[in-house]
């Protein structure tokens, strides 16, 4: 029977009708046996109406007419329109009915799809009165044979442009097949088919059975992948998937459709999928959508590996494809098999047990691992001082996949303990400036919820000996290129947990001798969070000078609430700048004797008008130090041998005098001050808060020279002690900010450094001799006349 009809798409404006026996219709309907003649009131009857071709089949009342099936009409007898060809065919139940598909076969395509050339094959099933969708299908394919009972419906669209003549299909009688449907598919050579189950995206029938029967050459290794699936609620039984694997001796291998799907096999396998009773109130849907993956094996196909995680703890690996833009020509799959036969794109691996691997993958390359670990303290008493390493695993390591990320996340009480890094080798800190050209880094950020805070990347290779922080953190080693395999024993930092303390962080830098280290501010372009401090402890050997220079004139921080502050501190004499980062330029380039800190104290900024500080320190030799040393030692020599010649012509002359004079006298006077006279201190310190004790050499000789003559004119030898170090408090922390909240004064507060190699007098206790001047008191110490000038 055939049926001309107006097609599915909205007619255009100007109508077009069917023009037979001098009458106008909509459509028209030829019988078999009758002969019509028609023709059409338009010139593009194609974009206005259908043909569709329907034949019955009965298999029930007499034999089947097996074989190849004819286009009857033929297209050459039938109008320009679309096409659609229907074959129906009624069998009993215990009948199975085989499609067979000549080559190219068919390839299934799921909703919206549509097939390049416009012709698409429908085909459904049944079950008693109810028609089941099985698919729809495009040429060029892999399914070569749909095998269903109780019959069959076929339709076959061809476009009006399509001149084919032959429906490509034949049918064949088979036994039951005690399931839904059997579809085939075979495969030539490499390639990927897409497949779906009966009625997808609507739900499988309910526990009904169909199977897919693969085709794989001997030389190539197929592997499974499900792409969408639901399960329903089932009452009775489980919904599964049954395997028939090829050289298994557990076959049929069940699978839950949440499990990851068997793949590397190697032969002919089928795939069975079950439904179940299910629950009549809430019966949910059973669908599944699969890939089927085969390509040639690989070397690394047939290797193991043995990836040992026992001896980890809150440990997971993933390996996982790289993001990368798909192609629409075929690409060869990339999967990780779980012992061989589990094979799937991506596959975590945990810490407590040893795990076997292998690849099958055309480029390697195509794959990255990520992994992650927690180092976790609870109790503070028990974790205090304790030290981890963070490396990673040697059986990481050799797998022939490139570690992309290793994330350690680092946990400790809050307000209990803090954290200390310590590398294996010194850090830099990768800036514009100076960047970090290794093959990974480490990226340290804030682990604590709700806070966005990072301190920057950092690579080996640079001045940063340490850096601690307050709380929870997450240290990420990332690497750029697969040459990290044979840097990887620079890698590895050391995790210590220290007594709490209440800044952001602290970083520990011995600066280079060579080059400039650049240093920057936590959370660089975003700003450092509100209310926080950080400081960073620059330690400069006793031989070198520290230049350092700020690389901006102001931070560009403006305060709502609070203020914004920067302390520099000399350690050794604690003289200290405070400058108000919101009021006032920084400190211009600067140099800087002993070590010191650089500590900065955030306010509450204004959006977009946040806190960055960057910086660089330089060492120099301490040239301008040996100068001064020469000069003072050629001075005080000159000095000494200046003070020796009078002290020689005066005892010359005193045992002249003694020859006519009796013994001297020394009269005590209790009213006279022997101390000069001394300035008021800004800042009164005691000795062991200043330096006033520590000295290179005090020439007692030159100094105490004429109080050392005993009454035979000869030099009494004096007692030389021992200097011992002092032994207080050496000042380790960094400098205190002023309170953030507080409106302080924005002058600079400073007490300035004595300069190398001498003590300075405000902070000197001094040791004085003095002879009295007052007319009254006017008593010679030596001699009742008047004494005589030096050199007379």
């Amino acid at each position: 029977m055939v049926f001309i009809k107006p097609g599915t798409p909205p007619l255009p404006v100007k109508p077009c009708y069917i023009i037979s026996s001098k009458r106008h219709k909509t459509s028209l309907t030829i019988k078999p046996g009758e002969k019509e003649v028609f023709s059409f009131s338009c010139h593009d009857p194609e974009n206005h109406f259908v043909v569709e071709i329907q034949k019955n089949i009965d298999c029930m009342s007499g034999p089947c007419p097996f074989g190849e099936v004819q286009l009857q009409p033929s297209t050459s007898a039938l109008p320009t329109l679309n096409r659609t060809f229907i074959w129906e065919v009624k069998a009993h139940k215990s009948i199975g009915l085989e499609l067979q598909f000549a080559i190219p076969r068919l390839r299934q395509i799921g909703p919206g799809e549509s097939c390049p050339d416009g012709v698409t094959h429908s085909i459904s099933g049944r079950i008693d009165a109810t028609a089941v969708k099985i698919g729809t299908f495009c040429s060029n394919g892999t399914v070569s044979r749909i095998k269903m009972q109780e019959g069959v419906k076929m339709a076959l669209n061809l476009p009006w442009f399509h001149n084919r003549n032959v429906s490509g299909f034949s049918i064949a009688n088979r036994s039951s097949i005690k399931r839904l449907c059997i579809i085939e598919s075979v495969f030539e050579g490499e390639g990927s088919a897409t497949l779906m189950s009966a009625n997808y995206p609507d739900g499988f029938p309910e526990d009904e059975l169909m199977t897919w029967q693969f085709v794989i050459p001997a030389h190539l290794r197929a592997s499974v992948s499900f792409l969408h699936f639901n399960v329903s609620n089932c009452e009775k039984k489980e919904e599964r998937v049954e395997y028939y694997i090829p050289g298994s001796t557990t076959n049929p291998e069940v699978f839950r459709l949440e499990d990851k799907q068997p793949g590397n096999m190697a032969g002919n396998f089928n795939l069975s999928l079950q439904g179940c009773d299910q629950d009549a109130q809430n019966p949910g849907i059973l669908r599944l959508q699969f890939q089927v993956l085969v390509q040639h094996p690989q070397n690394e196909s047939n290797k193991i590996y043995l990836v040992d995680l026992s001896n980890e703890q809150a440990m997971s690996l993933t390996i996982e494809p790289r993001p990368i833009k798909l192609s629409r020509k075929f690409v060869p799959g990339c999967f990780v098999c779980l012992d061989s036969r589990t094979c799937s794109t991506n596959l975590t691996l945990t810490s407590g047990s040893k795990h076997k691997i292998s690849f099958l993958c055309d480029n390697l390359t195509r794959l990255w691992m990520n992994a992650e670990k927690t180092i976790s303290c609870m109790d503070h008493r028990y974790c205090h001082r304790r030290s981890h390493s963070l490396q990673v695993p040697g059986d990481i390591l050799q797998l022939p996949v490139q570690l992309h990320d290793f994330s350690w996340k680092l946990l400790v009480p809050k307000d209990r303990l803090s954290l200390a890094l310590v590398p294996a080798q010194k850090l830099q800190q990768h800036t514009q400036e100076k960047v970090c050209n290794t093959s990974f880094s480490y990226l340290v950020a804030s682990a604590v919820p709700g806070q966005e805070l990072y301190f920057g990347f950092f690579c080996p290779g640079g001045s940063i000996e340490q850096i601690q922080v307050k709380q929870n953190i997450s240290v990420t080693l990332r690497t750029f290129a697969p040459s990290f395999r044979q840097e990887a024993t620079r890698q590895g930092l050391t995790v210590s947990f220290i007594p709490f303390f209440k800044e952001e962080g602290i970083f520990t830098v011995t600066p280079d001798t060579k080059n400039k280290v650049y240093l920057r501010s936590p959370n660089w372009d975003r700003g450092l969070p509100s209310l926080t401090s950080v400081s960073w402890n620059i330690s400069v050997p006793s031989n070198q000078v520290a230049y350092l220079t700020f690389l901006k004139e102001r931070t560009g921080v403006v305060c709502q609430t609070g203020r914004a502050f920067m302390i520099i501190q000399e350690q050794r004499s604690k003289a200290e700048e405070i400058f108000s980062l919101e009021d006032e330029v920084l400190p211009k380039p600067s140099f800087h004797h002993h070590s010191f800190w650089v500590n900065i104290s955030n306010c509450s900024p204004v959006s977009g008008k946040q806190l960055d500080l960057f910086f660089w320190v330089l060492l120099t030799p301490r040239t301008m130090d040996l100068t001064v040393i020469i000069i003072v030692v050629v001075g005080g020599g000159a000095l000494l041998l200046f003070a020796l010649g009078l002290i020689i012509c005066f005892v010359k002359k005193n045992r002249k005098k003694k020859k006519n004079k009796g013994p001297p006298v020394g009269i005590y006077n209790g009213n006279i001050n022997t101390q000069m006279p001394m300035q008021p201190k800004k800042c009164q310190k005691g000795r062991k808060d200043s330096d006033s004790h520590v000295y290179d050499v005090i020439d007692d000789t030159m100094v105490y020279g004429h109080l050392l003559q005993d009454s035979n004119g000869s030099f009494l030898q004096p007692e030389v002690d021992t200097y011992r170090p002092f032994q207080g408090p050496t000042g380790d922390c960094p400098p205190s900010p002023p309170p953030i909240c507080s409106r302080a004064p924005t002058a600079k507060l400073t007490t300035d450094e004595p300069s190398p190699g001498f003590p300075a007098e405000s902070e000197t206790e001094p040791y004085t001799f003095s002879h009295p001047n007052n007319g009254s008191t006017d008593v010679p110490l030596l001699d009742t006349h008047e004494p005589e000038e030096p050199g007379e």
